[in-house]
């Protein structure tokens, strides 16, 4: 049996026909962009859109930089940075992305990184390194005390964080007389541009370059982003798929669902055009896309979750195909959670609610409705509760907005009773005050709201709210349907 010949570019004439593959001068394409954390979310997200932007000829062939495994370079290096993208849909759809022209591994060739941060044709840097790479206190500073920090403070060697390999490659940049590059950080934290720009900042301040502080202040751009797409991690089954329909091996393929956002704040100059044709949102507005995206998806995510539990269902795509829930979710979204949210350029909140209504109707995708309801006590706040609160004091009506509090009420007394887990960072609190509920309406719901991690004054002490909980709590409790309405 002959051994299955592996992607790279001397086997991409290979693929199929009928599987998009690079529509450019891929060994032509200059790097643009340079990515640090290319890890599945950035291969599956950014490299998509940068692939799009090669496609209409521009300079944005992407360097990607992991800031210490070696993991990625090794699946990619030998396949010259080609992998698959499967989209996960009931019509599914496979391509073949050659945005990542050369994928390196900062510990094993830093030379190589600082030349590319150092290098005026890249204009971009990208980053997906989670919370931890910014290395921030929980004020938002930069942690003087985090081991990284403290190495790349000492100044042996070379940068060991990644606002370390920022701050090296702008100070090279400004010594060399060329503009900064443009800082796009895509990790999910509000605001996470200004962040960065903290982060940065104080590194270089606090090496004791306070020129550089001051040149970076003043001339460096960190846009604020807002990023969404469903990336389930790439397994066995994923491998084989691909193995099949490309006909050859693929270290690492990745997958997501066809949507994908990447809201932009409106600072890139010259590349805004070609982002923006790639079908980047740009925005002077983030904060008011994260809004939309926190209460209009997150907030019907764990509406789905938790009432969705009490039907008896297991994932996203079944909740969605029991006809009331739907229809209970939906309204919810355009006629309560819709009326709290700003109006923004660019923001088209009918659709963007149709938009996520598709989404988590999409059966190839089996999100797990038990995997969502973790959390609860830190998400519900900003997924619910703010919206609420914000509906009792305009006057609005709350009993739709009760009803997901009330759902994950009754499932923390479900989960006591049966002594099973609840993966909260509250878990030993809830579990505990879920044994004292009695079943008594009035009684739990008061024993619930009088958590103030959890419920604001505004709400608990609130007769109205208290009185909506309670009537969703008694519905949901007995006739769990007849708390969805008509």
């Amino acid at each position: 049996m002959s051994l299955v010949r592996r992607l790279s570019n001397e086997t991409l004439h290979l693929v199929p026909t009928a599987i998009e593959t690079p529509a450019y001068d891929r060994p032509g394409a200059r790097i643009g962009v340079v990515h640090f954390g290319p890890g599945a979310f950035h291969r599956a997200h950014q490299a998509w859109y940068f692939d799009e932007m090669l496609k209409a000829g521009g300079d944005f062939a992407v360097s990607a930089v992991a800031v210490r495994s070696g993991e990625v370079e090794d699946a990619l290096g030998p396949q010259d940075g080609l992998y698959a993208l499967a989209e996960r849909e009931a019509e599914p759809r496979l391509r073949v992305i050659g945005a990542l022209k050369e994928v390196l591994t900062a510990p094993r060739a830093p030379d190589r990184v600082l030349a590319r941060l150092a290098d005026p044709s890249v204009r971009i840097v990208t980053s997906t390194v989670t919370e931890k790479g910014y290395c921030l206190t929980p004020a938002g500073d930069l942690d003087l005390a985090h081991p990284d920090i403290r190495r790349d403070l000492q100044g042996a060697g070379h940068p060991a964080s990644f606002p370390g390999w920022l701050v090296a490659g702008l100070a090279a940049r400004r010594a060399a007389g060329h503009p900064p590059f443009v800082a796009v950080s895509c990790d999910n934290l509000s605001d996470n541009g200004s962040r960065l720009r903290r982060a940065v900042v104080q590194l270089a301040d606090a090496k004791g370059d306070r020129g550089l502080a001051a040149w970076i202040a003043a001339e460096a751009r960190f846009p604020s982003t807002m990023v969404d797409s469903i990336t389930p991690a790439t397994d066995d089954e994923l491998r084989e798929k691909v193995r099949r329909e490309l006909g050859l091996e693929d270290a690492w393929p990745v997958q997501r669902e066809r949507f994908v956002q990447w809201v932009v704040e409106d600072e890139l100059d010259a590349d805004a055009a070609a982002f923006a044709a790639a079908g980047v949102t740009l925005t002077h507005d983030v904060a008011a896309f994260e809004k939309a995206k926190l209460r209009l998806l997150n907030g019907a995510h764990s509406t789905l979750a938790y009432v969705g539990l009490r039907l008896g269902h297991e994932t996203v795509a079944q909740a969605m195909g029991d006809a009331r829930l739907a229809g209970f979710v939906e309204r919810m979204m355009r006629q309560d959670i819709a009326a709290s949210l700003p109006a923004a350029q660019g923001l088209d909140l009918s659709a963007y609610v149709a938009a996520v209504l598709a989404r988590f109707r999409n059966p190839a995708i089996a999100h797990r409705l038990a995997q969502i309801a973790w959390d609860g006590s830190q998400k519900l706040p900003f997924r619910i509760l703010e919206t609420t609160a914000e509906a009792l004091a305009a006057g609005r009506p709350l009993e739709r907005l009760a009803v997901p509090v009330a759902a994950w009420m009754l499932f923390v007394r479900t989960r006591a009773r049966t002594d099973e887990a609840i993966t909260d960072p509250m878990a030993d609190t809830l579990l505990d005050l879920g044994r004292r509920l009695t079943g008594e309406p009035a009684a739990d719901v008061e024993a619930m709201l009088a958590l103030p991690a959890i419920f604001p004054p505004a709400l608990s002490a609130d007769p109205r709210y208290r009185a909506a909980a309670a009537a969703a709590y008694v519905k949901l409790d007995t006739d769990p349907a007849s708390a969805l309405g008509a």
